[in-house]
């Protein structure tokens, strides 16, 4: 991988790139229902990640009752194990703003090692969202 860059999903154009690839990801690989995909589309800061121009991951945060969200972390499949999810995680963080003193995200399960990096810390029992089994996992400052 040459290079990578990732951005916020600004323009139309960019977020049919972030919508896709959650298509593919999501809906066609993992199974998850459509409906539960498309929410919060409004309220949410989304981002594109670029592997020399190509689509390859999304992502977005959003602020809720609870704090700041991030969630929908998507990479394709052919740019796995490349440091994709890594960029995302970390511009996703960057970006929030800085009175976010509570961030979460709900984990699926193999991705926790990944999320723990970044100093968050599963709290709770193991849920089932959409299907598939997750942490809520909570940064520790």
């Amino acid at each position: 991988m040459d290079s990578l860059l990732v951005q916020k999903a600004l323009t139309k154009e960019e977020l049919e790139k972030v919508f896709a690839i959650r298509k593919i990801v999501f809906v066609d690989e993992q199974g998850c229902p459509p409906e539960l995909e498309w929410e919060n589309e409004d309220v949410s800061h989304h981002f594109l990640a670029l592997s020399d121009h190509q689509p390859c991951g999304a992502c977005r945060w959003r602020k809720t009752d609870n704090g700041y969200k991030l969630e929908r972390f998507a990479v394709l499949r052919d740019f796995r194990g490349k440091g994709v999810g890594r960029a995302l995680i970390a511009t996703a963080l960057d970006d929030l703003p800085a009175d976010a003193t509570y961030v979460y995200l709900n984990s699926q399960l193999d991705a926790m090692s990944l999320y723990a990096k970044f100093g968050f810390v599963a709290e709770g029992e193991q849920f089932e969202e959409a299907g598939i089994q997750h942490f809520k996992m909570v940064k520790k400052v």
